[in-house]
C-alpha cells in the first residue's frame, strides 16, 4: 500500500472519528469499490441491531448501484447522497466518485438528514 493511501486511509479514519462524535450516529465508515471497510465503524459501546454489518453491506450494494447510474447527472447534477429513513434508523451514503469509496452512515431513526449531511460535508470539505 502506498504512502498517500496509507495517508488517506488514516484522514478517512479520523474524519469518521468526528463522525462518530455526533450523538444519533451508530455507524461511520468508508468503503471501497469492492465493498471493504476500509476506515470507521461503529461506535464504541454501541451494541449493533442483529445483522447491522450485513445490512450495511447490502445497502452499500444498492447504493454503489444507484451511484454508477448518471443518466440524470446531465440534467439534475450530480448525486450528493442517498437517504433511506427505516424504522429502526437512518442509512445515509456519500459518494466520494473520484476516488471511487463511499462513506456510509447509520444513525439514530429521530436524526434530521438534512443536518446530518450539513455536518458530513463540514467535516470532509477538506478531502479530495
Amino acid at each position: 500500500m502506498s504512502t498517500q493511501n496509507n495517508d488517506s486511509i488514516k484522514l478517512y479514519a479520523k474524519k469518521c472519528s468526528q463522525i462518530l462524535q455526533e450523538k444519533d450516529i451508530r455507524f461511520a465508515g468508508i468503503v471501497d469499490k469492492t465493498g471493504n471497510l476500509i476506515a470507521g465503524g461503529f461506535k464504541d459501546g454501541l451494541i449493533p441491531y442483529e445483522h447491522d454489518e450485513t445490512k450495511l453491506h447490502a445497502f452499500f450494494e444498492f447504493v454503489s448501484k444507484a451511484t454508477i447510474r448518471n443518466e440524470f447527472d446531465e440534467s439534475l447534477g450530480p448525486i450528493n447522497y442517498i437517504a433511506a429513513r427505516r424504522d429502526k434508523a437512518v442509512l445515509v451514503s456519500f459518494p466520494f466518485p473520484i476516488t471511487q469509496i463511499l462513506l456510509l452512515i447509520s444513525a439514530e431513526p429521530s436524526s434530521n438528514i438534512e443536518n446530518l449531511a450539513k455536518n458530513v460535508v463540514k467535516i470532509f470539505t477538506s478531502v479530495n
